[in-house]
Parts: structure tokens; sequence; C-alpha cells
């Protein structure tokens, strides 16, 4: 079954120039005639206008049992922007997401010293429990490279991918650091000589360095174990209404990739959409008949020649007729008082518009 046959997709970049008040106040009122009821028989829409004459178009209201809304946001790193993440976590506590989920990149993690790598995850772990919703983690090369990186993670967050379903709905999340021990320490090496070289002279200096040239840099690694783990996992939930994969970087950019593609084909025949993030600038691309989505960044360094290069947040809507999802930039998004929460009215959410450098 292809995703168009039963379900539909529908993505929409929500791109305000001006400043709308997004969360607003649902007001409920109720009166006398009763024109719907719940599953316990009580009335969820009543009015006292008689007759088939009425000033509304419908009273089939968007309201499903199995309807649920989970956010995503993309990548914090590569130089963290104070204050971004803090405001992106307010402003998702305002949408009510049922869950929040992300793309990796969580931290800088550039060291190897293990009480610095662990001060980085209290801050952003204290950070996120800001918000009114759980947050799945998601690992990215700034939370994995190297033995610390993992070793850190393993302690603190056990899995490095794993899976779970919510609302007959299956998720799941996938390391792209998943590289042999000898390997890893090549890329290590790598990186670190790329990063020393940034300090100096920029960002505009790391597309010439050996580890931008690695293919594990743009495209990532999924091992054979770990494929052999989602394609098991994919074999026994056959019946479940949508897949989502979260995973950093984009396995299906490498031409000797293998394990990712095994994966895919097991998704074949079954609605599912993918999100990654790592590059900073948004991307969508249709792939095999899905919506393969790369994300931008919620407080990362930006990079604006590479196209939207925007801090953000998506909304992903899943429901029994299909899967809505919308991207909400951060500057667009205010309290009931019309401004940006934490007094972000000043904050640049987008490199290519404010000017700055």
């Amino acid at each position: 079954m292809k995703a168009g046959e039963r379900f539909g997709s529908t993505l929409q970049i929500m791109r305000p120039r001006f400043k709308p008040l997004i969360a607003g106040a649902v007001i409920s009122i109720v009166l006398g005639c009763d024109a719907s009821q719940d599953s316990s028989g009580e009335a969820q829409f009543r009015h006292d206008v008689p007759g088939a004459v009425v000033p509304w178009t419908d009273e089939s209201f968007d309201t499903e049992d199995n309807k649920f809304t989970f956010a995503v946001f993309a990548d914090l790193t590569g130089g963290e922007r104070p204050g971004i993440f803090e405001i992106a976590v307010a402003q998702l506590s305002l949408l009510r997401p049922e869950f929040i989920i992300n793309v990796g990149d969580l931290i800088e993690g550039e060291t190897d010293n293990v009480a610095e790598v662990d001060a980085q995850w209290d801050s952003f772990d204290e950070r996120a429990d800001r918000a009114s919703a759980p947050v799945f983690y998601v690992g990215g090369n700034h939370d994995l490279t190297g033995e610390v990186l993992q070793g850190v993670w393993d302690q603190r967050y056990g899995r490095r991918y794993y899976h779970f379903v919510y609302k007959n709905t299956l998720f799941l999340v996938l390391d792209t650091e998943d590289n042999d021990p000898e390997r890893m320490r090549e890329i290590v090496e790598a990186r670190k000589r790329a990063l020393a070289t940034v300090k100096t002279k920029g960002w505009a200096s790391f597309g010439q360095s050996e580890y931008a040239s690695m293919p594990e840099q743009s495209g990532g690694n999924i091992s054979a174990e770990q494929s052999r783990y989602f394609q098991d996992v994919i074999a026994a939930n056959p019946n479940v209404r949508w897949t989502f994969l979260f995973m950093h970087k984009s396995p299906w950019l490498r031409t000797d990739e293998k394990q990712f593609a095994a994966i895919e084909q097991a998704l074949s025949g079954r609605p599912y959409t993918v999100f990654n993030g790592h590059v900073h600038a948004y991307d969508y691309l249709e792939r095999r008949g899905r919506d393969y989505i790369r994300l931008a960044t919620t407080g990362g360094v930006q990079f604006p020649d590479l196209g939207l290069s925007a801090d953000h947040v998506v909304l992903v809507t899943v429901s029994d007729s299909g899967v809505d999802i919308a991207n909400l930039l951060m500057g667009g998004i205010l309290d009931k008082t019309g401004r940006v929460p934490l007094d972000g009215d000043s904050v640049c959410f987008e490199q290519a518009d404010c000017g700055q450098p």
C-alpha cells in the first residue's frame, strides 16, 4: 500500500513576516440545544439557534479519539546561540504537543573530559525538563562521536537506538554514528583537526577539511546489527497506521550504504516519514514516494548559503485519516501578550533576515 492510497500527508512551512498571535484561547459557550455527544453521552457542542439556518459552516468538528500531535526540534550545536533553545521550550509548552522529539546534536561535545561532557548534558537536561511534555532524545555526531561521548551517553541514557509505539504509531530512533571502534578513532581525530581549524578560520574552512570529505560526515553510518534490530521491529509491528524515523545524518546520501536501504525495504508498502538534521538548513525530499525532511536549527549555528537556515519547531498531527506536518518559525510563535516568550522579541532567529554574521 502506497502512502497516498489510504493515508494522506501534507507539509507546510509557516513563515510569517508579521507577528501574529499564535497562542490564543479556546472558548466554549454552553447554551441550550444539543448538537453532538461524546462517547459518554455528554454534549460536546450546544447552542440556542433554532432551525436549520445557522451562522457557522459545519458541526463536524476536527476531533478524533485517535488523533494526537507531537513536536520536533532541530540542531542546537556547532556553536549554540544562547537563549534560543530555552525560548523554543517555552513556545512548545504553549503549543501543547503530547511529546517532543528531536534530530540530534543536543550538546557541543567537543571534549574528551568526562566531567565537561556531563556538565553539558546537565545543562541540556535541566532546560529540556522545563517542557510540559516528555522529551525523547536522538543522538547526533556532537553527542556520540568517540568512546568518551558514547560512554557518557550509555551511562546516562542507555540505548543509542530504540523504538516505541504510541497510539498505534511506530517511532524509530536511529544512531547514525554507529561505526566500528577503529573507524570511529579515525573519525574522531579528523574531526578534532577540522574543529581546531574552524576555531581559527571560521566555518568556511570546514568544507576543506579531511573530516568533511569522509562519507561518515555527510551520511553517517548504521551497523548491520542496528539494521537487523529495526527490520525485526518493523516486522513485529505490521499493523501500525504510520511509522516515523528520526536520525541525525542522511544515510541514503552514501553511495556505499546498504544497511539503511534494508530498513527502507522493510518499510516498503507502508506509510512512513523520515526526519533528520545535521546540515542546519531545511530541505524536503520525496524519496520512495515518502517524505524525507531535513530540519534546520533550534539554536545551532546557521548557514544561510545552504538554504533556509532558521530556528523553527515542527508540529506533526497524526490521525486515522493521515499525517499533517507544520513548520513553525520561532519568530512567529507568540504568547497571549503578543510577544515571543522569555523576552525573545529582540532575538535573531534567522541570520539571513537579521543581517547578523
